[in-house]
């Protein structure tokens, strides 16, 4: 099995869709009410769905990891782009930054390296 794909929100799909092309993804389907973006590596997609309100108060957050985090932020804010949280290494071994999509989703770009799928507390077997 495959995660395919991750489909939020969008109260507005031209913003959203600028934002998420200034983030790097690839937009390979656009209508009115629907966008799809090809991840810049990997096979994985992102989707948005035109909705009358953003995410709930329960709703996910969105990971996009970058090689180079640091680089990435810095490029995006020099693009204007603005982050609720500057990168931070965590207690779990990824440094994150958060920021939020014209819709209000939570978009975390992070570095895990190895750590994302191979930390010292894997469960093996």
């Amino acid at each position: 099995m495959r995660l395919n794909q991750v489909t939020v929100a969008a109260t507005d799909i031209s913003a959203s869709v600028a934002f998420y092309k200034s983030l790097g993804l690839r937009l390979i389907v656009l209508s009115p009410h629907y966008a799809r973006f090809e991840a810049p590596a990997g096979e994985s997609t992102f989707s948005l769905h035109l909705a009358e309100a953003g995410p709930g108060a329960h709703a996910p957050t969105v990971y996009f990891e970058c090689d180079d985090l640091d680089g990435e932020v810095a490029r995006l804010k020099a693009a204007g782009v603005v982050f609720d949280a500057d990168p931070v290494d965590q207690r779990w071994l990824w440094r994150e930054a958060y920021l939020r999509d014209p819709a209000g989703n939570v978009i975390c770009l992070y570095h895990a390296g190895a750590n994302r799928l191979h930390p010292p507390w894997r469960i093996d077997g």
